[in-house]
């Protein structure tokens, strides 16, 4: 496989965060490649929501590649899990997009490794920091380029059905937890449970 185009992520926050569905995320290692299907994003419009890191335009050192071109690796670590996010519009406009699930591909048995070997296979990557720990993706990333290997995004066919919903896990952040802004694939099986 070979990373997908810079100019891919050019384009609009929330058409991004749906054009990423289908797409594969590649983790090239030595002891093997792993891969994901994209089956679940959540889009962060940075200066107007409130839920996002970078609301107000608000920088620092965390946020700081938030500002920089689209398709750079923007990642942080929740509690112990580290999330990844694809940085989005212009530059200055702090926006991005969160992978929040993937449906495994390839390296399924490096990936049981990785989460645990008695773990159900639709719950070694139905979460934004189960598939970070599934594919090996720690927060080393940050800043990294999404078409450089050996963590890239790779271009497959895109998802024909998609079904939207609030985010998650921002009930604090005002009118913002109501916006449609979660995507994901039709009765995808590794999309992760929802709780409103």
């Amino acid at each position: 496989m070979q990373p997908i185009e810079e100019s891919f992520f050019h384009m609009d926050t929330l058409q991004l965060a749906q054009h990423l569905l289908g797409q594969f995320v590649v983790h090239e290692l030595p002891q093997g490649t792993l891969i994901g299907r994209i089956v679940e994003t959540e889009a962060y419009l940075g200066e107007c929501d409130r839920a996002a890191h970078s609301f107000n335009n608000r920088r620092s050192k965390r946020t700081e590649i938030m500002f920089h071109e689209p398709g750079h690796v923007y990642s942080y670590t929740m509690h112990t899990h580290t999330l990844i996010n694809v940085v989005s519009g212009p530059v200055g406009v702090p926006h991005a997009v969160l992978i929040r699930a993937v449906e495994p591909v390839a390296g399924l048995e490096l990936m049981r490794k990785n989460r645990g070997s008695s773990m159900k296979e639709t719950h070694l990557t139905n979460g934004p920091g189960k598939l970070t720990e599934a594919l090996q993706i720690t927060n080393e990333y940050y800043g990294h380029h999404w078409t450089k290997k050996p963590l890239y995004i790779a271009r497959n066919e895109r998802v024909e059905q998609i079904e939207t919903s609030p985010r998650i896990g921002i009930k604090n952040s005002g009118e913002a937890a109501r916006y449609p802004w979660r995507f994901f694939e039709k009765d995808n099986r590794f999309v992760s449970p929802y709780r409103p």
